[in-house]
């Protein structure tokens, strides 16, 4: 008579050392063993080392913490017994992924957070499709979503995430874990939690979240110096001769968004329709930001008006250049700059056109309403970072009022 092997079920409590808090404390994780596969979660309970019997996998003594957590680890296993009687009786069969699914909520077709996320990741590509939201920006947010999978997983055990699980502590966490575990600059993280916030206020907007988890976080950009061409490197650049045809293409873009302020993004969508003649009598450059959608109009000066004659009819689709990718522009004004002394010394990617157009006009006396119009920022805050670091500027300002001081100074040189 043949006999059916009984499975073997196990429910284990142990710590997970290898990710202490920093009041050092550390998370209670639970294991579930069937049939010798292993699955593990987090109970979102913590304790002091010293306090675990790692014997009996429950809090030592019978202080009030001691009975409050051992009494939910107890209700925790026998709502994982019940969950698994219930499965076989149903199913015949149970593993521990799905145990573990089950009895966190993940397999029944609820809306969890991770499949929130999914669909504004879709959503968001739509947006991207239609020319509405850029293909960057997509990129940042499918990172955002990565680095919040690792996180669940290897701080919670969790292939998903409710709604409730988002706590001011998860959020928190989260931080830490792109810092310590990812390694991450500060500046990058302050990015990505952007991202994290406008997904969590979306979903409290659609009611799916009870409350927002970033109500105590605190993050802020650290101000750092934005690389920029003074003006006489920028002129050597302008009068600088290439060998290759591929180069000088590439530096005639950087020179034409040094005299625009055109992100790259926006250099390689521009179009012939965007070249306007105003009623002031001045060709003007009229777009929407691909990366925020806000207006950027430019008057364009000589040099860059002979920059678009030089490449009319070359590009297809009515663009007004032939925009190699951003690789290929980086890479060519990295040998560019090498055969310039003065900028040797300096990392020259295509962004930094950008900030040298900031720099460059706002030390010319453009006042920064004007600027942050041509820019296309949406907060005028973001453009007075270019005055910070104007030291070259404030020079110029100094200078300015020097004379006022002539009559003192040889009042001065009398009386030495």
């Amino acid at each position: 008579m043949e006999t059916t092997k009984k499975s073997t079920f196990k429910v284990l409590f142990y710590l997970k050392k290898n990710a202490p808090k920093k009041n050092g404390m550390v998370p209670i994780m639970c294991r579930i063993t069937i049939n010798g596969s292993q699955s593990a979660f987090s109970t979102k309970l913590d304790i002091s080392v010293s306090n675990w019997d790692l014997k009996y996998g429950r809090v030592l003594g019978k202080s009030r913490e001691a009975q409050n957590i051992n009494g939910k680890l107890d209700k925790i296993r026998l709502n994982m017994e019940e969950c698994y009687s219930k499965i076989l009786k149903n199913e015949g069969n149970v593993n521990s992924i799905k145990l573990k699914n089950v009895y966190l909520g993940l397999g029944n077709g609820e809306l969890t957070f991770f499949k929130f996320c999914e669909k504004f990741l879709l959503d968001f590509e739509k947006k991207v499709d239609n020319g509405l939201r850029s293909k960057g920006t997509l990129g940042k947010y499918n990172i955002l979503f990565t680095h919040l999978k690792g996180f669940a997983l290897s701080k919670y055990g969790y292939s998903d995430v409710h709604f409730n699980d988002l706590t001011y502590e998860f959020v928190q966490e989260f931080d830490y874990y792109l810092r310590d575990e990812q390694s991450l600059e500060h500046n990058t993280i302050w990015l990505y939690m952007i991202g994290f916030t406008i997904i969590c206020r979306l979903a409290i907007s659609r009611k799916h979240l009870a409350f927002n988890p970033f109500s105590e976080y605190k993050n802020t950009k650290k101000d750092k110096d934005r690389g920029y061409l003074l003006r006489n490197e920028l002129e050597q650049l302008v009068t600088f001769n290439c060998e290759k045809k591929k180069d000088e293409l590439v530096k005639d873009l950087f020179v034409f968004s040094c005299f625009t302020g055109l992100s790259y993004s926006d250099m390689k969508g521009l179009k012939n329709s965007n070249i306007q003649d105003f009623f002031d009598g001045n060709k003007w450059i009229i777009v929407r930001r691909k990366k925020t959608a806000t207006s950027s109009n430019v008057m364009l000066l000589d040099i860059p008006n002979m920059i678009i004659e030089k490449y009319a009819g070359i590009a297809k689709q009515d663009k007004v250049f032939p925009v190699p990718s951003n690789t290929t522009c980086n890479d060519s004004l990295m040998r560019i700059s090498q055969q310039i002394d003065c900028l040797k010394e300096k990392k020259v990617t295509f962004h930094l056109a950008r900030h040298t157009f900031a720099t460059l006009f706002l030390s010319e006396g453009v006042p920064l309403e004007s600027l942050s119009k041509m820019l296309g920022h949406k907060n005028i805050a973001t453009t007075q970072i270019y005055a910070k670091i104007l030291n070259e500027k404030v020079g110029k300002d100094m200078q300015k009022v020097s004379h006022k001081f002539k009559g003192m100074e040889q009042s001065f040189v009398t009386s030495l």
